[in-house]
């Protein structure tokens, strides 16, 4: 029995690693967020060398990602390809329709697609796990079409399970925050650019350096929308923080700058489609 989890996630790990496993091969879709690092490792840990790691890199995947992805498959001695991609060449990404993920993850899993068949592995898995069913994510009809294993659903386990397994293994990403793309930072509808991308990641870099890890930088045109936990409201509005943050912002080239008094909440653009 691993020390920190529970009798039901031990028998969610074994479910897990058994469904491995059967597929024999692997390609792991790996973004190194909590949930595809587990996926991987434990991959690489049933399968050895039949697992491998495939990252797809663009100008919405900040560098510190593509860093972080590189540095834990030198950890665990796990292969990883990386291959560039260009989604912009689709008009729904592009323009970012409500669509938006399915046609950027059609293209990763094409791409992974072509890769895992000259390596010689069988199937292709993504990390969404069972809490990511109920919300608005159209990257998984992508995945279901292109027959994408789901592993992590497959052997019912949710965030809090992956984290708190993730912990008990000793992976350094069991409490790494949530992250999307930046692409998810723009409003549906407005069109995406590499400029715009540049100018979020390089606010959120700031916010990062200032030790907010946990924020995210919408954009609403020239005004950049700030949402960083509850807690950290009353910091991030110091006059001082508040002060070196509005300058940072209108350097990079935002008009405006807002702090959301709601606070930060994953897929808070989606609000957008719900209230429509």
């Amino acid at each position: 029995m691993i020390e920190g989890i529970s009798k039901e996630q031990k028998e969610k790990l074994d479910r897990l690693e058994a469904y491995l496993r059967e597929l024999g091969s692997l390609a792991v879709g790996f973004s190194g967020g909590v949930d595809s690092s587990f996926l991987l490792y434990v991959a690489h840990k049933v399968l050895g060398d039949h697992a491998i790691a495939v990252s797809g890199a663009d100008a919405s995947v900040p560098e510190r990602e593509l860093d972080s992805a590189k540095a834990f498959c030198r950890e665990y001695g796990i292969r990883h390809i990386i291959f560039r991609m260009n989604p912009m060449k689709e008009d729904g990404y592009r323009n970012n329709s409500p669509d938006r993920c399915y046609f950027c993850k059609r293209g990763i899993y094409t791409e992974i697609r072509r890769i895992a068949d000259e390596e010689g592995i069988a199937f292709m898995a993504e990390g969404s796990n069972l809490d990511d069913i109920g919300d608005y994510r159209p990257g998984l009809r992508a995945a279901a079409e292109l027959s994408v294993k789901c592993p992590l659903r497959e052997a019912g386990l949710t965030k809090k399970d992956i984290r708190m397994i993730s912990k008990a293994l000793g992976l350094p990403t069991w409490n790494k925050p949530a992250y999307a793309c930046l692409a998810s930072r723009f409003v549906y509808g407005e069109e995406i650019t590499e400029e715009k991308l540049r100018m979020i990641d390089q606010a959120e870099q700031y916010l990062i350096s200032l030790g907010f890890v946990e924020e995210r930088v919408r954009i609403h045109g020239k005004l950049a929308r700030i949402e960083v936990p509850a807690k950290d409201i009353s910091r991030l509005a110091e006059e001082e923080i508040r002060d070196a943050v509005y300058k940072r912002f209108k350097e990079i080239g935002f008009l405006f700058v807002t702090l959301d008094m709601h606070g930060y909440r994953m897929g808070s653009m989606n609000a957008t489609i719900k209230d429509s």
